[in-house]
């Protein structure tokens, strides 16, 4: 199908296939025990392939979305054959996400750099946000070599000032990256940071600010005045800074990535998600979830430890790598 006609490159899509095996190996060990002995979809291959995509953290929702629509098939079809079953969820699954703004074919590698009312160029900014341990300081560090790859000047901020090992591991990511960033002592306000580092980066005439907030689920209240607090002081120094709000989870948490989210976009207004650690869990089917349940557009997925291994994620080559 039309579907999967974009690969990227092949060296990425082999990335993506590896990083996605323990995933693939799990759902079509299930799978292929529910079909055993079954010649066509009955209604307890359906029984059965619901309960495997629940237990693959595709979550409720997203897959009674999905066993509809291959109900749907079978009736039209009138009669369906297992052997045709990948095929099929290949195609539903797909087709569900395209109906979203999920992973949509926008090259998210470069950002799409602002500008003034003057046309002169104005710093992008980007504010991470997302619990600790979920690979946050990572993907910062990550997206900053993956920017100043495709040349663009990069500035970041150590705004998450409430835990000193978080300042030290993204120095370590500035310093890997050789990008300056922007620090006060811990306990510092994190508005405080988030302002000198715009300001620095509008004066080192940067492309790209990114900057790192505070790691803690605090209550829904102190989270939303807290990171409000941050984009105004932001605004002061670029008037529609930030220009998105990543939030980051973790792949490997599964359902609890699910609740991170809901409790983020309810305290702040998300408009983006990266996906994380997909490569050592069997729980990659969270990304379908997440992509049909939230609509804010997966742009990024961690598929491996190397730098290069955060992913601009595309929809179709996922579903290909993971039914494949």
């Amino acid at each position: 199908m039309s579907f999967f006609k974009k690969i990227f490159s092949t060296e990425k899509k082999e990335t993506l296939d590896k990083g996605l095996e323990k995933s693939k190996a799990n759902f079509f060990n299930k799978l292929s025990k529910a079909v055993a002995g079954k010649s066509k979809v009955d209604d307890e291959v359906l029984d059965n392939l619901e309960e495997i995509l629940v237990s693959s953290d595709v979550g409720v929702d997203t897959t009674l979305k999905i066993i509809k629509r291959i109900e749907a098939r079978v009736q039209e079809d009138k009669y369906l054959g297992t052997d045709e079953l990948n095929k099929i969820l290949r195609e539903e699954i797909a087709g569900l996400l395209s109906e979203t703004n999920s992973g949509e074919d926008t090259d998210y590698s470069i950002p799409k750099l602002p500008a003034n009312a003057e046309g002169t160029k104005t710093p992008y900014v980007l504010m991470v946000v997302g619990v600790n341990g979920v690979g946050k300081t990572t993907t910062i560090g990550k997206l900053a070599y993956q920017f100043k790859k495709q040349g663009l000047t990069v500035v970041l901020g150590a705004a998450d000032t409430f835990r000193a090992a978080a300042i030290d591991q993204l120095q370590v990511w500035a310093d890997r990256v050789d990008v300056p960033m922007i620090k006060q002592a811990m306990g510092s306000d994190p508005a405080s940071v988030a302002f000198d580092a715009v300001q620095a980066g509008v004066k080192l005439n940067a492309d790209v600010i990114i900057i790192d907030t505070a790691g803690r689920l605090h209550n829904k209240v102190n989270l939303m005045n807290e990171l409000t607090k941050v984009k105004r002081v932001m605004q002061k120094v670029v008037v529609d800074a930030p220009h998105d709000v990543l939030l980051v989870l973790d792949g490997s948490t599964g359902q609890n990535a699910f609740e991170q989210a809901k409790q983020f976009t309810a305290a702040t207004e998300v408009t983006s998600l990266a996906v994380t650690k997909l490569d050592g869990t069997a729980k990659g089917g969270v990304v379908i979830g997440i992509s049909d349940q939230f609509q804010i557009p997966v742009k990024y997925i961690g598929v491996g430890e190397r730098i290069e291994d955060l992913q601009v994620f595309n929809k179709y080559e996922f579903v290909d790598s993971f039914f494949r």
